[in-house]
């Protein structure tokens, strides 16, 4: 059993902080005699001098530094459990597992993350990136807290979030943009399509898939690499290619009137 509480602890940080009892019985709002009591039985209990008083001031001496240094951890530690306990009695959780579709824009599920955990520290967020159905399956499963998807499976409510745009994509020295004249899907159907793979159950095929040959990919990542190394065209999301369109490195395709398309999320 511990021989001093945490109680003692906090009130000879605030004697070192505020240098003196007077100040530091100010600050915690207690008489100066609770605070002198409770450092002094401290120090009896430790069995070590931690402070000494030269004038008016509390000076700490080497094992006091030593002790101080020691504790800093475990009142801090203290703190996060009381953050924790008051975030579970308000009502939020201690994980929350997030099922996003990597469809989603990138930077900002990174923004609404950032700002969850300015509030709510003490919550652990587990993502889970996946694709079509495989954040449904999430839902259905029970594996998922919350999920962002382009698609509400039967039996559950979504709230629409936001618009997110596809286009029809491939590096800008892709035969296809040599052509120099509006594309038909009959073009396409000569070149390579990148593709990637459902992370459901079902497997779900989206976007125009009639390509003679076809790549498929588990992570949007590895689709927008092979298609900036000109390995093929695909639909990408613009928020995951911006760099790469701006710079140049990838191009739209002329293929109007499908070469965008949005998809809701």
């Amino acid at each position: 059993m511990a021989k001093v509480t945490l109680e003692q602890w906090r009130m000879l940080h605030a004697v070192v902080e505020h240098g003196g009892f007077a100040q530091a019985a100010e600050v915690l709002h207690k008489s100066q005699s609770t605070v002198s009591y409770a450092v002094n039985k401290l120090q009896q209990q430790l069995d070590v001098e931690i402070l000494v008083i030269k004038g008016r001031k509390a000076e700490l001496t080497e094992a006091g530094k030593v002790l101080i240094r020691r504790s800093q951890s475990l009142l801090k530690e203290s703190d996060a459990i009381e953050k924790v306990a008051d975030s579970l009695s308000q009502g939020w959780e201690g994980r929350i597992i997030l099922g996003v579709d990597v469809t989603f824009p990138p930077q900002l599920l990174s923004a609404c993350l950032k700002r969850l955990s300015s509030e709510y520290q003490q919550t652990h967020i587990e993502l889970v990136e996946t694709v079509l159905s495989g954040t449904t399956d999430m839902l259905a499963t029970g594996q998922g807290d919350l999920v962002i998807s382009g698609l509400v499976p039967q039996g559950f409510m979504g709230e629409p979030l936001m618009k997110v745009t596809f286009k029809a994509v491939a590096r800008k020295d892709h035969p296809l943009h040599l052509l120099n004249r509006p594309l038909s899907l009959n073009d396409l159907k000569q070149h390579r399509q990148i593709v990637i793979r459902d992370s459901g159950i079902k497997r779900v095929d989206a976007g125009w898939l009639e390509a003679s040959e076809r790549w498929t990919v588990s992570h949007i990542s590895t689709s927008v690499r092979m298609i900036s190394e000109g390995l093929g065209f695909a639909w990408l999301p613009t928020a995951h290619i911006d760099q790469e369109l701006a710079s140049g490195l990838l191009k739209p395709l002329d293929l109007q009137p499908h070469g965008s398309r949005r998809r809701s999320t």
